[in-house]
């Protein structure tokens, strides 16, 4: 991180590489998503990508008016390639500090730049841990962006209108925790989690 901003670049890297790495009998697996197979996590990162690669550039219309709630994401045909490309593009687009200036829009929320810019770096994280536990595949997140995510999720549990956590009650976990485990189970999650 330098100043107020972060290199989304790393995670979002490591995130495609995950992509990457599911195979095609994967596919339907479960994940720790309860509602999502692992086909639907990839298409909500492909939805999400294209989301805050439009934040960041502060192209606001139906790509960041649309609430990830509406419908269970599903890839589409040439996932393997769209998405790395996505990634890419959103990692692109945060490097542009007018990108943390202002406000932007994403999942139809109106919000600081530099706040989408840390719920972009938390989805990354997070999600790429779904796709990693569901596949079985090793994990370790970008630190920055890991850091983002903690900071980020630490503030919507201790917010009273979150109802204890932004995304789920938060899962107990001991404060000497590895800082993944402890973001993962401020995410809703339980960090012990195995298909």
């Amino acid at each position: 991180m330098s100043g107020d901003t972060l290199d989304l670049g790393p995670q979002a890297l490591i995130v495609a590489r995950l992509a990457q790495g599911v195979t095609e009998e994967q596919l339907g697996g479960v994940t720790p998503c309860p509602e999502y197979a692992v086909h639907n996590v990839l298409g909500h990162l492909a939805g999400l990508a294209v989301a805050f690669r439009d934040a960041g550039r502060k192209d606001l219309g139906p790509t960041t008016d649309t609430s990830p709630s509406t419908a269970v994401p599903d890839i589409e045909p040439g996932w393997r390639e769209a998405l790395p490309k996505a990634l890419d593009e959103l990692a692109e687009a945060w490097r542009d500090p007018a990108a943390w200036t202002g406000r932007t829009r994403a999942g139809g929320v109106s919000l600081p730049g530099a706040v989408a810019a840390a719920v972009a770096a938390d989805e990354l994280v997070v999600h790429g841990w779904d796709l990693a536990r569901a596949t079985g595949q090793a994990y370790e997140p970008d630190a920055a962006a890991l850091q983002a995510s903690y900071g980020f999720l630490a503030a919507a549990a201790e917010d009273p209108s979150t109802d204890g956590g932004i995304f789920g009650p938060v899962v107990s976990v001991p404060d000497d925790a590895p800082l993944l485990d402890r973001v993962i189970g401020l995410s809703g999650r339980d960090p012990g989690w195995k298909p």
